[in-house]
């Protein structure tokens, strides 16, 4: 009897990349894409595919995983509970926060996040660098250093008393990155008009959980891109905007990649899903539904999904911010908590995929193409994630096996520490069944196979993404600014 030519073989599926379509079989070997045809001899293990999808593994570039909030709240999740429900949910990479807060050493904070993950992940995982300190040691010599190290994403905030860094610090932030060879991601809101309203929202009386999307006017997330652009094109550094909620705010990303400015930028679910109208339950349920920036309306819905179609957005993240409906987290402030005082976050990570693919795949819009484009291939491609992202020859082996006409109504039955659903009640078509990561199958009918610390850290090297466009500035060419050498 022949010796098995593969480890695996994924046979008589459907594959999809961000470009193509096509049967075929897929062969695994020592955690690679092996072969891709027709007909391949057999492997040590087969897996039937026919009449399935055989996809990528998600890539979700926007988790928040056993991190302790700015306002010292600890998330639901812990790097084995993420990242088993990521799985779960078609997710073979995710790249969390290492976060910073005040007064910490930010190279502590990185190797203790990566001894949490190393115990616990079960998929693979990279970091963003999180800086809430940005002193001269941080911006200096840890920053720069664990840029080089392979941490090739720097996060900060525009807002939020515990974490915003000002304009200054900001531009600090984004030269050190420029210098070593980073991509600047920004949660980009006006600090000044965010607090503004939730304060004139409170002393009125309106603290019910819907009158947060009122405190997150959608002119603070288009003041926030306007001066987060500027200072991205005055220095000629990459930046990647999250979470982007608005008609507007995608307008103003729109005109300034159209006049050249290195800008990525990515939505969630959430937005493209939900609106406000989801705060505004009885009593204090909406809090569920809190997170920042907030839902907003229909209009805003349909800008976004005009957006990923062209290409404005590139990226669909779920940004997982996992909080319990009880006194550990959302009601920490009690039973009848005011806006201000509810945890911003909802658990995304494994409801990421399905959802999309049902609005995308299922109901027919942008389709199976651009869904694998915005949830695999484009964020692995602008994070620099080695082998990641598609199906092909010599990438890692990390693939979802769909079955794109199964039903579900989905429940709040996560496989995350969460406790509720925030897309609990719809009904969907579409779901991922068989999950391999590496070339080993993590989910199969409906079980965990994989060992928590399984998952693997992802270095990365300083990709396209990263690197400055060359187009000067007035103020820092040499040739316009009397000699002065600024960078």
């Amino acid at each position: 009897m022949p010796t098995p030519a593969y480890d695996i073989v994924i046979r008589g599926g459907t594959l999809a990349t961000a470009t193509d379509v096509f049967k075929a079989d897929l062969g695994i070997q020592a955690g690679r894409i092996a072969a891709i045809g027709l007909d391949l001899p057999a492997g040590v293990q087969e897996i039937d595919a026919k009449g399935r999808l055989v996809l990528p593994g998600g890539v979700d570039t926007h988790c928040h995983i056993e991190q302790l909030s700015g306002s010292g709240l600890m998330s639901a999740d812990n790097f084995e509970t993420a990242t088993r429900s990521a799985a779960f949910g078609g997710t073979t990479s995710v790249i969390s926060f290492a976060a910073q807060h005040r007064g910490a050493n930010l190279a502590s904070v990185v190797e203790e996040y990566a001894a949490l993950a190393k115990k616990g992940a079960i998929i693979d995982y990279a970091f963003h660098l999180m800086v809430a300190n940005p002193d001269e040691q941080t911006v200096t010599q840890d920053l720069p250093a664990l840029i080089r190290a392979g941490h090739r994403s720097v996060k900060v905030f525009m807002t939020y008393d515990a974490v915003q860094v000002d304009d200054g610090q900001l531009l600090d932030v984004l030269m050190a990155a420029r210098s070593a060879g980073a991509l600047v991601c920004v949660h980009a809101e006006n600090h000044g008009l965010l607090k503004w309203m939730g304060e004139r929202l409170m002393k009125r009386g309106y603290t019910a959980p819907k009158y947060h999307s009122v405190s997150h006017p959608q002119a603070a997330e288009v003041e926030a891109f306007h001066r987060l652009i500027a200072f991205s094109e005055l220095l000629d550094q990459p930046i990647c905007i999250f979470h982007v909620s608005t008609a507007e705010g995608a307008k103003v990303i729109r005109e300034a990649r159209g006049r050249g400015v290195k800008i990525y930028a990515e939505t969630c679910p959430h937005y493209l899903l939900m609106t406000a109208a989801e705060l505004d339950k009885p009593g204090i349920e909406g809090a569920k539904w809190v997170c920042s920036p907030p839902q907003r309306g229909s209009s805003d819905q349909e800008a976004l999904w005009q957006a990923l179609a062209l290409g404005d957005l590139q990226i669909l993240s779920s940004d997982h911010a996992p909080y319990r409906f009880d006194e550990t987290g959302k009601l920490k402030y009690g039973p009848n908590p005011g806006f201000k005082q509810i945890a911003n976050g909802m658990p995304g990570l494994e409801m990421r995929l399905p959802v999309m693919f049902d609005a995308m795949v299922s109901q027919g819009r942008l389709g199976l193409k651009k869904f694998v484009e915005l949830t695999a291939t484009a964020p692995a491609r602008i994070y620099d994630l080695p082998g990641k992202g598609s199906l092909a020859i010599g990438m890692d082996a990390d693939i979802a096996v769909w079955d794109a006409d199964r039903k579900i109504v989905l429940a709040d039955n996560l496989h995350d520490n969460t406790g509720y659903n925030p897309f609990a009640g719809r009904t969907i078509t579409g779901w991922p069944e068989t999950v391999l990561r590496r070339g080993e199958v993590v989910v199969a009918q409906g079980a965990l196979k994989a060992q928590p610390g399984s998952g693997r850290l992802m270095l990365r090297e300083a990709g396209e993404a990263t690197r400055p466009t060359g187009t000067l500035s007035p103020e820092f060419d040499p040739a316009r600014n009397f000699g002065a050498k600024l960078y």
